[in-house]
């Protein structure tokens, strides 16, 4: 079994490096993203099946970055996690509007976010969206 590719879309450095060290030990290949404009094309070279994406980012915002990986057929299976310091409803209301499948506040906790990725990874085998949501929902809160 292939190793699952995980793309860390975050314009900030230390942030990205945080990221990384939170994952390093776990399965995984990892590549990462400075800025919107550049997760667009690491989404083609690479074909990830998860996506840290951080919100407010350079060129493309998280939102937009979203928005385009989910209208096309190609790429709209993607898991997206969004990453945010932001914690107003209406910013969790336009994430949930671009697709995404789930979102992390920042500070990230790693264990929060190592349990969510193996759910959202886990509920890949699902074909259906909405059997696939339920395992990742039932995934989350069964670590819990």
């Amino acid at each position: 079994m292939s190793r699952a590719k995980i793309l860390i879309a975050e314009d900030n450095p230390e942030g990205a490096e945080l990221l990384e060290a939170y994952l390093d030990g776990a399965d995984y290949d990892i590549e990462t993203a400075i800025d919107g404009d550049d997760t667009l094309k690491k989404v083609q070279a690479f074909q990830p099946e998860l996506i840290l994406l951080d919100i407010m980012m350079p060129k493309i915002s998280g939102f937009e970055v979203c928005k385009r990986l989910k209208a096309k057929a190609e790429t709209r299976s993607i898991i997206v996690l969004m990453i945010t310091a932001l914690d107003q409803h209406h910013d969790i209301d336009r994430a949930v509007e671009a697709g995404t499948n789930d979102f992390l506040t920042k500070p990230i906790n790693k264990m929060e976010l190592l349990l969510r990725i193996k759910a959202a990874l886990a509920s890949r085998k699902h074909a259906d969206p909405l059997e696939q949501t339920l395992a990742y929902i039932e995934g989350v809160q069964s670590a819990v």
